[in-house]
């Protein structure tokens, strides 16, 4: 039988985060981590919200009972306080597709099965697979260092290229200060006001990177892993110049049009969301308590860049995640080598190789993929290792109750959760996963 989720059940899901900052800077740092981790998963009361009967999509033509207590469990995320959330599961029996909440607060739609939304991190798989595609034909190694491909580009501050290589870019062991991180930038960017007022600017790669040689490095090259999204800016970078093609030519090239994944883009300088889509929504806070709701669908992508620009639909991810397990993306020894992960020291059940997360469920169920997080959206993605069976979803709210663990229990386990039993509201908001977990790592 499988878990029922209890304080434990879910440790694994979501990798932890760095310590938590002191001082006056700590609320300006909790808002700027929706992007740079995967956030606690909050515990405590939240309130029961309008969502307490939530909308809910039509089961697929695949659905029949293999997915109900997932579909379940995207109830219970919403009736923890999320305005909505899209998912879409495939397995031997073929698609399914699910959404529970609204996509528009004002309008009061329901959160459509194919919407559209930003992907966030999980773009750093894309970025991965392309860099390790290129390594296959020759075209560069995951031994050479920064420095050969970016000359002056890590330098200042202790920072030296010379010492990084490509391989500790992609498995966030190169030491390098997470741009997201630094003080400067989170003012000017990161805040509510900041963010408002720069949101449809086109913004340089090379902005984030001189952003993070401000900084020392946290640690030496190759000697602790610590999730930097400087990483994947450099990697971008690396990837042009390895492929003499853009980033984005080289994602859709290799991997969007091979994989005919027609609902996702690679944006560049744009700050439309193409259709279908929801609204995104963001309270620039961690505290689920928090009141104020800003809408932040648009937004210009070129500040997330390679490290997280991408947008897509849970089906197409289930796609590209199905086809890179599979076997059908990358050569065995490339494969393997995105697969081999650093554990967590905290929860070594959990890791982290080039790109690519690998995961436990409660029932003991290895998942690999990732997870993403930007402003108005949260999102997971994962398959089984065979690359037979995948789940993906999205909410379009950034701020989080401590359900959002439930679905991948659900899809992998049949672990229904406790508020489909018929008791919504108060109490599916309050504790099915236990007390709060501090995660690190993330989106």
């Amino acid at each position: 039988m499988p878990k029922t989720p209890g304080r434990s059940a879910h440790r694994s899901i979501i990798p932890r985060r760095p310590a938590r900052p002191t001082g006056r800077n700590r609320d300006t740092a909790r808002r700027h981590r929706l992007r740079t981790t995967t956030i606690a998963l909050v515990t405590g009361a939240l309130a029961a919200t309008a969502f307490a009967a939530p909308a809910r999509a039509q089961d697929g033509p695949a659905d029949r009972g293999h997915h109900r207590a997932t579909q379940q469990a995207l109830d219970a995320v919403v009736a923890g306080g999320l305005p909505g959330i899209t998912a879409a599961a495939t397995d031997r029996h073929g698609l399914w597709q699910g959404a529970s909440g609204i996509g528009d607060r004002r309008t009061k739609a329901p959160r459509g099965v194919n919407d559209r939304f930003r992907i966030a991190s999980i773009t750093k798989t894309f970025v991965a697979t392309v860099l390790l595609q290129m390594e296959a034909e020759g075209k560069l190694s995951l031994d050479d260092t920064v420095e050969k491909w970016l000359p002056g580009a890590v330098r200042g501050n202790g920072n030296d290229g010379r010492k990084i290589t490509v391989r500790q870019l992609l498995n966030h062991t190169s030491g390098i200060y997470d741009f997201l991180e630094d003080p400067a930038y989170i003012a000017k960017y990161m805040s509510v006001s900041g963010f408002l007022k720069h949101r449809y600017e086109y913004r340089s790669p090379w902005v984030a990177v001189v952003a993070a040689m401000r900084n020392a490095p946290t640690s030496p090259p190759g000697t602790r892993q610590q999730y930097s999204n400087t990483n994947y800016v450099l990697a971008g970078l690396i990837l042009q110049k390895a492929g003499g093609r853009s980033y984005e030519t080289e994602v859709r090239k290799r991997i969007i049009e091979p994989l005919k994944l027609r609902a996702t883009t690679v944006p560049g300088n744009s700050s439309r969301m193409p259709e279908p889509s929801s609204r995104a929504y963001s309270k620039f806070s961690l505290d689920p308590a928090a009141t104020k709701v800003y809408d932040v669908t648009f937004q210009n992508a070129s500040q997330s860049w390679a490290e997280g620009d991408m947008i897509s639909s849970a089906a197409d991810l289930n796609r590209f995640y199905s086809a890179l397990l599979g076997g059908k993306l990358l050569p065995p020894e490339q494969l393997k080598a995105m697969k081999t992960v650093i554990p967590d020291p905290d929860d070594p059940s959990t890791g982290y190789g080039l790109g690519l997360q690998s995961f436990n469920t409660s029932c003991g169920t290895v998942l690999w993929g990732h997870t993403g997080g930007w402003f108005g959206s949260l999102s997971v993605a994962v398959t089984t290792e065979d690359g037979r069976h995948q789940l993906a979803f999205n909410t379009n709210g950034d701020w989080r109750g401590n359900e959002l663990g439930l679905p991948m229990d659900a899809e992998y386990c049949g672990t229904a959760p406790a508020a489909a039993s018929g008791r919504a509201g108060t109490e599916a908001g309050t504790g099915v996963l236990g007390a709060e977990r501090k995660s690190r790592t993330g989106f």
